[in-house]
């Protein structure tokens, strides 16, 4: 399976993905340097109101569409599964670091954090979605499975 081919019907911008791990690397670092658990909120925060799809609340990607517009980017659609998928990912790693962080085991947080920093910046850098890749490997497996049973 190829990861041009669709496999929702529904389309994202990745350069708003791109801008919105951005973000999400900015806040964590701003995390790793200062330990305020603010920012451990405002990210968990994010991913979940975009989890919800309410986007007009997430102030990720309010920002992402100010920028958008003003350097004027034309959109480059890519499948939504995937990107999904990768949110879902986020939103449970950020829930971790929340709970970690809170619960006093500053170590695991700061391991947390660092991979949402590596993936974010992934993302950011390369346009290259740790989140993505797995779900594309999860469909293959799945194909893969679906295959098996119907050999006879």
């Amino acid at each position: 399976m190829s990861p041009s081919c669709p496999i929702s019907t529904r389309r994202v911008d990745s350069n708003m993905a791109r801008i919105i791990s951005f973000q999400v690397a900015l806040f964590t670092v701003l995390l790793l340097i200062t330990q305020a658990s603010f920012f451990a909120l405002v990210i968990l925060f994010d991913f979940f109101i975009r989890a919800l799809r309410l986007s007009n609340f997430s102030p990720f990607e309010v920002v992402g569409n100010l920028v958008l517009k003003g350097w004027g980017v034309a959109p480059k659609l890519c499948d939504e599964s995937p990107k999904r998928f990768a949110l879902y990912l986020g939103l449970v790693t950020s829930l971790f670091l929340v709970i970690f962080y809170f619960a006093g085991f500053e170590t695991f947080a700061t391991v947390i954090a660092v991979i949402l920093l590596i993936c974010a910046l992934l993302e950011t850098l390369f346009d290259f979605c740790i989140g993505c890749k797995l779900y594309y490997a999860i469909q293959i497996g799945k194909g893969l499975l679906e295959n098996d049973r119907n050999i006879k």
